[in-house]
């Protein structure tokens, strides 16, 4: 694996994880997809990239804790991930977007992030004020009333991605957030997850390289789910190859550190 800085340079101000995963391993089904995976994130916006089946998802639900590790040990905002009786109280601490996410069509958007923000028990005098505040980040105000089976894919995906923010979580959790957005509004994402990672810890599962680079303090890549790099953009940006495969130095940075990394395992 390799580590281009310390996570404490990455967030310098940090005093506890937010996220602690020691020899981590999850199933997907009967398959390993993480490996004996060492990760520490805290504060921050964190662009976990990895090709197709390196395992992204399935770390993704055991940090969303839908999936239990079958391995190792996972610490979340410092509770014990296998300690059921917390998970309760961990969850109203979370927010979460699946890559692909259920939804009752004939809800409006504000009746949808209504619905979820009562799932998180959020107090009921905050609830409408958090939901409007959410669709207003996510640029969904006109359509707040507009039911979902209505709204274009780029539309659900905010609606999603507003429901996953309207309870101020501590860890948010965004998989494949972009799918479905165009470029404008991927630009206007970017701007709100770096303001969401001022305080918060923010993961982000993406095949987009350059969202990763525009928006994160940290990369971390994982292939076959075992940690290859974690580091600050600019590193991942350094470490790309002349003439290397890709068409920006970050996409070639990401295919190089992939390469060496199967070359040597």
């Amino acid at each position: 694996m390799i580590r281009a800085v310390s996570a404490e340079e990455v967030s310098p101000t940090l005093h506890a994880w937010d996220v602690e995963a020691a020899g981590l391993r999850v199933k997907a089904g009967r398959h390993l997809a993480v490996d004996g995976l060492d990760l520490r994130l805290g504060t921050g916006v964190h662009g976990l990239l990895g090709p197709n089946g390196a395992g992204k998802t399935t770390l993704m639900r055991a940090l969303s804790t839908v999936v239990r590790p079958n391995g190792g040990r996972l610490a979340l905002l410092g509770l014990d991930a296998a300690d059921r009786r917390g998970l309760r109280g961990l969850r109203r601490r979370l927010g979460y977007l699946p890559q692909h996410f259920g939804f009752y069509p004939r809800f409006t958007v504000r009746e949808y992030v209504e619905y979820l923000a009562w799932l998180r028990e959020m107090p009921a005098s905050s609830i409408p004020g958090a939901v409007q505040r959410a669709i207003e980040r996510v640029g969904l105000t006109d359509r707040a009333d507009s039911r979902l089976k209505s709204l274009s894919g780029g539309m659900l995906r905010r609606a999603g991605i507003a429901q996953a923010i309207v309870n101020d979580p501590a860890l948010l959790l965004l998989d494949e957030p972009t799918v479905g957005l165009d470029p404008e509004q991927r630009v206007e994402f970017r701007s709100l997850l770096r303001g969401l990672g001022t305080d918060s810890c923010v993961v982000v599962s993406t095949h987009l390289v350059e969202d990763v680079v525009a928006a994160c303090t940290d990369v971390v890549l994982i292939d076959k789910g075992r940690l290859v790099f974690q580091g600050v953009p600019d590193d991942l940006t350094r470490l790309g190859e002349p003439g290397g495969v890709g068409d920006s130095p970050a996409e070639r940075g990401y295919t190089s550190l992939l390469s060496r990394h199967r070359s040597t395992s």
